[in-house]
């Protein structure tokens, strides 16, 4: 048995939905489960996301988007400056360029303005707009920030600036008072779509002012609409596909830049290349110093300037790397230590030293290890406050939740499953007991247990080019798209090993009703150690084609294993047991012993573990129910090992039947010995058997104990008589079968048992454990 990491839980696909959609479109069944799965449940909405040709929608449905394009043409036909307020994320860093290059373009007088994260924190703040009142700006445009902005808005407006707010933030109960608020989730929203990331909403204003859509912005909006997670369908959607394609092609020096410094072909650009290449980077630098180098290299035309930039960034992303390994370190051993999570339904933890600025990403990080709601925190115990970030898991939203903490949040904001905040040191304590409080209302036990859903339940046969090509009509993935991951279940390893420099990936081939799949596991190296070669397996991952020398096959990423079944893992041979330890699971582990005097020769440090089991009722009292036993030496009987599992359904056994000494490969003699030696016993007399014992062992080619042992059934059974070594032949003697010799049965039981127990083939040896486990026979001493 080998369990998940997570919860697997298969979408349930309606079956006519299904027929219909296949029949309609022509498509797969698994494309049509995976649109189905995504809401997509009619012909016309699977045909529009499949092969539409998707509108944006009009920008002047967003409220106050008429007001906002007539201020920003006023200021641009007086020249009056112009400032783009804007935050440090990818987002945030992608909104600005949109409208930096927007109202450069229709020739207004413009700058941009990013707060730093560590002296000014998130969102507008009232110094920065004094400071902007006196530099001579009249007009301050915020993007991907501002909707909780409500004291900076009153300053403003106090100052004689003109506010315009773009964010896409949840609206907190009290809306700031600008001159206007574009943003798909006010109340009295009339927009179509509503999941638009904050440079998707700045992208909507650019397409107000052109009065035409900026195509050849959209290599930009599509980088913070993938980086910031927002859900991938209707707008977003479009965005993210016509966006990819011009990357693909993009002419911009920064993005040039950057993806030759990261080693990324721009053919081969996906939605990945921004999750894990672009947006770090871009990221980085906000979170490290300031993110105005990342708008400064999306802007250039020069190409220096736009190397030199890129390799300044992706410095700044190994080292943010290095960091946040540090903290995660720090913080693991935090939780560990003093907020364990059988006590904390939420992660509040912090420390002073820690940087603000990846904080994030180590909750993230702690999310994934203990899955619990998680804030990290940096202290500044000079000011006397702390800045963080938080992540959720289902079931938790975070910001309704922290929405009932106000009192103690000055500055807080987010989404249901991420958010950000400023508080003071001494209100931290009081904020993780709410929470946890909230929490253990809200939330129940299985909550905390990781859930993977999975799109559907896959036969390898039904696995092949056409179906994974066609795969391809629902990208880009992403929020409420996600890549589609399946299930292929209890199926054969036809083989498995470990790949990689450090032997830390995982490389299968994996087979049913004669089709094969190739699988990998990256980071999933030792999960060998825990897979018996004939356990049938389960696996859960991401279909993809691997393209190698022109040679295209299916193989699946694989994410999780599982093995529903007990297995038998065979160490048989095994000098050192303790070599193995590493590989035996520490949970509910269990040494069984059937000799006390072994333990010594085999490992002293067993004492204080392994269980004694020496006779049958220790065995039928042993509970090997779900436990990972490992038989250390040889039982003296088939009977005791089926009494030890007899119906208790193991987890795993590992057989490792040490034997000092072994029986099995001396002569068992058969009848035609037994003849030979009686005949010469009755032809030559009385012998002495101590002096000429090895004679006629070498005569016959025996050895010496076969002779010894030969003497002593037939003193057993009364055909001899062994005196001070000499051995005579009793003609009187009554006449047995050399089965009522107790030294022939034990001869040949310990035969029998080392041949069924440690010569056995591994597939022989599982066979009777399934049969003892399963109570389907009854095994009894092989003794006839």
């Amino acid at each position: 048995m080998l369990k998940s990491k997570t919860r697997w839980i298969v979408r349930k696909s309606d079956q006519q939905l299904v027929k219909t959609l296949e029949t309609e479109l022509k498509i797969t069944p698994l494309v049509a489960s995976l649109l189905i799965n995504r809401g997509l449940d009619t012909v016309d909405s699977a045909r529009y996301f499949l092969f539409g040709k998707e509108q944006f929608h009009d920008p002047y449905l967003l409220k106050g988007m008429d007001i906002a394009v007539n201020r920003i043409r006023e200021a641009i036909a007086k020249q009056e400056p112009i400032l783009i307020f804007g935050d440090y994320d990818a987002d945030g860093v992608s909104s600005t360029t949109v409208l930096m290059v927007t109202l450069r373009e229709l020739g207004a007088n413009v700058q941009f303005y990013i707060p730093n994260r560590f002296t000014e924190g998130y969102g507008p703040n009232e110094s920065a707009f004094r400071r902007a009142a006196e530099s001579g700006i009249k007009l301050i445009i915020t993007v991907d920030t501002g909707i909780s902005a409500v004291n900076e808005a009153a300053i403003a407006k106090e100052m004689g600036l003109d506010l315009i707010i773009t964010d896409h933030h949840e609206p907190g109960p009290i809306l700031p008072e600008a001159l206007a608020i574009i943003h798909p989730k006010l109340p009295d929203s009339i927009y179509p779509f509503r999941e638009l990331a904050g440079v998707g909403v700045a992208f909507k204003l650019a397409h107000a002012l052109y009065g035409k859509v900026p195509e050849h912005l959209l290599e930009i909006a599509v980088i913070g609409t993938i980086a910031d997670l927002v859900s991938l369908k209707d707008e977003n959607r479009l965005i993210a596909k016509k966006g990819l394609e011009r990357l693909k092609v993009t002419a911009n020096k920064g993005l040039k830049a950057i993806l030759k410094v990261s080693g990324v072909e721009q053919q081969s650009i996906t939605e990945e290349t921004i999750g894990f290449t672009l947006a770090p980077r871009i990221n980085a630098v906000g979170r490290l110093e300031d993110a105005g180098m990342a708008v400064e290299l999306l802007l250039t035309d020069d190409p220096y300037e736009a190397e030199t930039l890129a390799q300044e960034m992706d410095e700044l992303n190994k080292t943010r790397q290095s960091i946040v390994n540090s903290i995660t370190l720090e913080a693991i051993e935090e939780v560990e230590k003093n907020y364990p999570i059988q006590s904390n339904s939420v992660l509040v933890i912090g420390k002073e030293g820690w940087n603000a600025g990846v904080v994030g990403i180590v909750a993230s990080r702690l999310v994934e290890k203990f899955y619990r709601p998680t804030i990290v925190l940096s202290f500044d115990q000079e000011k006397g406050i702390a800045k963080g970030s938080a992540r959720s898991i289902a079931g938790f939203d975070l910001f309704k939740n922290l929405s009932t903490c106000r009192d103690i949040l000055p500055h807080f904001g987010g989404h249901p499953m991420a958010a950000g905040m400023t508080l003071n040191l001494e209100h931290v304590s009081e904020l993780r007991s709410r929470l946890n409080n909230l929490a253990n209302e809200q939330l129940l036990a299985e909550d905390f247990v990781p859930v993977t859903l999975l799109d559907h339940q896959i036969n390898i046969e039904e696995i092949n080019l056409d179906a994974l090509d066609e795969l391809n009509l629902l990208a880009p993935f992403g929020m409420d798209n996600p890549k589609p991951k399946v299930l292929i279940n209890n199926v054969q390893i036809s083989t498995m090993r470990k790949i990689g420099s450090e032997q830390n990936h995982l490389k299968v081939l994996v087979n049913e009703n004669g089709a094969n799949l190739d699988g990998i596991g990256f980071g999933l190296g030792k999960l060998y150690d825990h897979i018996s070669p004939a356990s049938k397996i389960s696996l859960i991952g991401e279909l993809a084609i691997n393209e190698w020398n022109n040679i295209r096959k299916p193989q699946i990423f694989i994410q999780d294993v599982a093995v529903e079944s007990w297995q038998l893992f065979d160490h048989r041979g095994v000098k050192r047991i303790h070599s193995l330890a590493h590989t035996i699971p520490i949970e509910n582990r269990k040494y069984i012993i059937f000799n006390k005097e072994q333990l010594n020769k085999i490992d002293p440090a067993l004492s204080n573990e392994a269980i004694l089991i020496q006779d049958e009722m220790d065995a039928k009292a042993f509970d090997s129910h779900q436990a990972n036993v490992v038989l250390v030496d040889f039982p003296p009987s088939k009977n005791l090992l089926c009494h030890l599992f007899n119906g208790k359904q193991p987890a795993r056994i590992y057989a490792y039947f040490y034997k000092e000494s072994s029986d099995f490969f001396s002569t068992m003699p058969t009848r035609d010995h037994f003849k030979w030696f009686y005949a010469f016993l009755l032809k030559k007399g009385p012998i002495d058997i101590a002096r000429h014992g090895d004679e006629i062992a070498k005569h016959r080619g025996w050895s010496t104990e076969t002779v010894t042992f030969m003497s002593k059934v037939f003193s057993e059974l009364g055909f001899v008589t062994i005196n001070n070594g000499f051995i005579t032949l009793n003609k009187q003697s009554q006449k047995h079968d050399l089965t009522d010799s107790i030294t022939y049965q034990t001869k040949q039981a310990q035969f029998a048992l080392e041949r069924d127990l440690l010569f056995s083939s591994f597939q022989q040896l599982k066979s009777w454990f399934d049969q003892v486990i399963e109570e389907s026979v009854t095994i009894e001493e092989a003794i006839k």
